[in-house]
């Protein structure tokens, strides 16, 4: 008997069965995936912003996040200004119509990002820091002036600037649209923010006060030689980018509680008088602060912090936080220098913005990745922690803060230019989609949708950094059906708690020591921060063995409750162990916690050796003394047959090894072997067992036994794109486990809902193929429904191939959607149906049979069973295709038609292939893409639940 490809992919029409069929969970605003909706030029009306926000909700969004960004050219007589009084006036219509759709509505704080505008001061703005040093010998003095003048800079997207244009501040000069400044700093001298002598003989002096406002030092130095280190205040000069009209502006000093508040209290006045309580969350959009010339690396208030916080003051230590000391002191004072920056923008932007937006009756969503801070606790400090990227680890660090912290909800800004302009397919975001869901996330926002007027010519209003989930682009036709997939997965994945088994220690620490080109270290997941750490091959060890894991901070630490065995987080998710991954350094708290963890019955494990100091330089002796004392007291033994060392302590243990595995299982922590079998899966708990969320990346078909690691009498699977549900195959191992049947086709997923206790339902269709495929050999009727530039005529063909072949010219030029029509007899077959396959298909497809709908299909694998009840002697196949956007944008660049009408970056390119001559994308040199249904079209005569082999 012949085995069909795996078919929980398989779209199976009409299978009933006497027991009754699971029901799924509900459906709701929250489940559904929103978008990043941005109004370009704030140029929105009440009648077409009613139209279209129809048109999200009939495709199954359940909302959008607004971000206002730069203007259409052609459009500014209806530009808007971010924040003024008829821009708040189509926000109070976009959050009426909201609820009257059942819409959720969240705003970012900024037009653009990073949070700014014309309203921040300079004062508000963020800094920088220089510095000068000056060499003086004992008995003289200084004879130059103590200044620095600084150098101009100004630099625009997409064009040269002369800053000698420029007027200062930056938010007074006119037409800042066409502008796109991205940076300015004016020639100024900056004011001093201090001054101090360091002699060789170990002395240091402060002098700040004995420096004139022309900047003459009065001052003889002692006997000795002395070295000045003249420190600076500047301005960044980061303007907000893509900003819209009434957005631009310098960038908010993020370290400055008194900035923050500043910047936050000018959204309380717009907001006098408007209802803004439907807004459910306030949004930023990543921290990019740095990505410009020089660094936002101070504030007027940092050596107060500091000292404050560090105990010990900076300016005795300059020498040291320049590099110009020993090795260990300028690796200790970074390291405080760093660790001071994290919690000025923790406490003084986060946790202040938070509670703002609670005055509001409003959450904060924030992009945390990128900033120069420990990004967990920023994440924990948020109530939605939101990620973006196609790396698992990158993306466990906001979900990892969700889970620990006990936050039910972690957004990812999802399929963020997932190809260069017009490539993407559904099945690459469904794809995109499945990563962030393994990754732990579970609320989805897609990157993203314009708002464009009704009225716009094709190909409308568009992103530049965009998949352009639109109702222009043709696969919008289909777009429903990704976003019943992505409800349906998120409905399971909202539910329940995180059930990861291993929190592994984030060695900030170790990244804050190492020295860089700057004195800020921004972190993103493990590839900016923590590259070349222990940490990066740990963390991927994990993910490929099967573990489950989250992140947590030295901060998190703190928050611990230990059992015998067990671990217990601040949000109430449990854990069986604290895994450190060689850490060299560790606060000495943060050990002090560990050992009271393993005391009151933890098991904590140690890769490698336990951390040789403490970081930091403040009290650095008193420290040190104690961090030895409390490594000594471990009493660690010799190592076993494993090569597993183990220091016993009080209820708990400590282990150690270099074997992470090893150090696994004599914890006594099991990993999921299906990762074993080529499947990715996501874990969560709920009452009666538990979710798994699984993924068949490979390129074969996967059908087989899976054994899981959790106790489980009966498991129900869902299959989200289909639909089906059902009772699953469930046998125990000879070692108690159990072990589950599941069917996935290539870029299929599946979830699993496990349960201790026995349950009645129907079982899940399960498909086994009877016979050789049969292949339709009828010819197609071929028709052109909707799409442009024009509908190239109706046609019929016996060999399927693309229709920019078949077309000729028109088809070439084409993108929308068509129909492909046959006829097709009874197929041999004693099954209980076929399932029909359409082989290749470009790019997303409809189905009806006999006039009745199917399914939607979008790839990569293109089958849906066909009971046989529902055919008849003589049948009728329609197969609805849609393409993309590409062969259209093809025409129009080779007849040079400007759809490139944006204000700012103008749709630059992905992929250097793909730059013009005036260095923007264009597809003038693409051939156009193969579209259609391409076949081979076969049916497969299958039985359902037959008995497994």
């Amino acid at each position: 008997m012949k085995r069909l490809l795996p078919s929980l992919f398989l779209a199976t029409l009409g299978l009933t069965a006497q027991a009754q069929a699971p029901k799924w969970p509900a459906i709701t605003q929250q489940t559904k995936p929103w978008t990043r909706w941005w109004w370009e030029g704030s140029a929105v009306n009440k009648a077409d912003l009613t139209t279209v926000m129809t048109e999200y909700q009939k495709a199954n969004l359940g909302g959008m996040e607004i971000t206002t960004i730069y203007g259409v050219k052609g459009a500014e007589s209806q530009f808007i200004d971010f924040l003024s009084p008829k821009w708040m006036d189509m926000l109070s219509h976009t959050l009426a119509e909201g609820q009257r759709l059942g819409l959720g509505i969240d705003v970012a704080q900024a037009s653009g990002w990073p949070f700014g505008g014309p309203w921040v001061s300079p004062a508000d703005a963020s800094k920088y820091v220089a510095y000068k040093t000056y060499e003086v010998k004992g008995g003289a003095g200084l004879t130059e002036p103590v200044s620095f003048m600084q150098k101009p800079i100004a630099t625009a997207i997409g064009h040269k600037v002369d800053i000698k244009e420029l007027s200062d501040p930056v938010a007074t000069n006119k037409n800042m649209q066409k502008l796109a400044l991205e940076q300015v700093r004016f020639e100024k001298p900056l004011p001093l923010q201090t001054l101090m002598a360091y002699s060789d003989k170990g002395q240091t002096l402060d002098l700040t006060s004995k420096v004139g406002a022309n900047g003459k030092l009065s001052w003889t130095a002692p006997e000795g030689s002395w070295t000045l280190y003249a420190l600076f205040q500047g301005g960044h000069g980061k303007q907000v980018e893509r900003a819209g009209p009434g957005g631009e502006g310098d960038v908010i000093d993020h370290f400055s509680k008194t900035a923050t508040d500043h910047y936050l209290a000018y959204f309380d006045k717009a907001f006098t008088g408007h209802d803004v309580k439907p807004i459910r969350a306030f949004f930023n959009d990543s921290y990019e602060v740095d990505d410009a010339q020089g660094e936002a690396n101070w504030t007027p208030q940092m050596f107060a912090e500091f000292q404050q916080r560090r105990g010990y003051d900076l300016r005795q230590h300059l020498p040291a936080l320049f590099n110009k000391a020993s090795e260990d002191e300028n690796q200790r004072v970074l390291t405080d220098y760093r660790e001071t920056i994290s919690e000025l923008l923790l406490e003084n932007y986060t946790k202040t913005w938070g509670a703002w937006a609670k005055t509001h009756s409003a959450l904060i969503r924030n992009q945390a990745h990128g900033s120069p801070a420990n990004i967990l606790d920023l994440y924990a400090a948020t109530d939605i922690p939101e990620t973006e990227g196609e790396n698992l680890t990158r993306i466990k660090f906001a979900s990892s803060a969700a889970h620990v912290t006990g936050k039910p909800l972690t957004s990812a800004e999802t399929a963020t230019w997932e190809n260069d302009h017009f490539l993407s397919k559904l099945s690459d975001v469904k794809k995109a989609i499945d990563r962030m869901l393994l990754g732990g996330v579970n609320h989805v926002f897609y990157h993203g949708t314009a708002y464009s007027p009704p009225s716009a010519k094709w190909p409308g209003w568009l992103f530049y950094a965009a998949v352009e989930f639109n109702p222009q682009n043709p696969f919008w036709t289909d777009f429903g059906k990704l976003n019943q997939y992505t409800a349906r997965a998120q409905s399971f994945l909202q539910a329940g708690r995180p059930d990861n088994d291993v929190l592994l220690y984030l060695p900030i620490s170790d990244a804050y020591t190492r020295p860089g080109k700057v004195l800020l270290q921004h972190f993103d997941g493990i590839e900016h921060g923590f590259k070349g750490l222990p940490i990066e091959a740990t963390s991927e060890l994990l993910l490929s063995k099967g573990y489950g894991y989250d992140f947590i901070s030295d901060k998190q630490v703190q928050q611990l409750k230990a059992t015998v065995n067990a671990l217990t987080t601040s949000g109430g998710a449990t854990y069986q162990t604290l895994l450190v991954p060689n850490a060299h350094l560790m606060p000495l708290p943060t050990l002090e916690r560990v050992v009271q963890l393993a005391q009151a019955g933890a098991t904590v494990l140690f890769q490698g050796e336990l951390p040789a100091d403490v970081p930091g330089l403040g009290n650095l002796e008193n420290r040190r003394v104690n961090f030895k004392k409390l490594v000594a007291a471990l009493k660690v033994g010799k190592p076993g047959a494993t090569g597993i060392r183990q220091a016993t302590i009080g209820q708990g243990k400590v282990l150690l090894g270099d074997d992470v595995t090893a150090l696994l299982a004599q914890a006594g922590v099991q990993r999921e072997t299906l990762a074993d079998q080529g499947l990715q899966f996501l874990r969560r708990q709920h009452v009666q067992g538990h979710y798994y969320f699984l993924a068949n990346w490979g390129e074969k078909p996967f059908s087989g036994w899976i054994t899981l690691q959790t106790r489980a009498s009966a498991a129900l699977c869902y299959n989200p794109m289909t639909e089906q549900a059902g009772l699953a195959r469930v046998r125990n191992t000879t070692g108690g486990k159990p072990e589950v049947y599941v069917q996935l086709a290539p870029g299929e997923t599946c979830l699993l809902d496990t349960r201790e206790a026995l349950v009645a339902a129907s079982p899940y269709p399960y498909l086994t193929s009877d016979a050789a495929p049969q292949p339709l050999t009828n010819p197609w009727d071929l028709t052109f429904i909707s799409g442009g530039p024009v509908l190239p005529a109706k046609l019929q063909t016996k060999e399927l191939t693309s229709w920019t072949t078949l077309a000729g010219d028109a088809g070439k030029k084409f993108s929308g959607t068509a129909t492909y029509s046959t006829t097709f007899a009874m197929p041999q077959g004693a099954g209980d149906g076929f399932v029909l396959d359409l082989g290749r298909v470009a790019q997303s497809a409809r189905v009806q049979v006999n006039g009745q709908p199917a399914t939607t299909l979008l790839g990569p694998v293109y089958q849906v069973f066909v009971p046989k009840a529902q055919l008849k002697a003589s049948n009728t196949l329609t197969v609805t295709v849609s393409n993309l956007m590409a062969n259209r944008i093809i025409d129009m660049d080779r007849n040079h038609v400007d759809w490139k009408i944006f204000y700012n970056t103008n749709m630059p390119a992905k992929l250097k292939e793909n730059r013009g001559a005036d260095g923007l994308f264009t597809t003038e040199k693409w051939e156009p893409l193969e579209s259609g249904l391409l076949g081979p079209v076969t049916l497969t005569p299958t039985s359902v639940n037959a008995p497994v082999q």
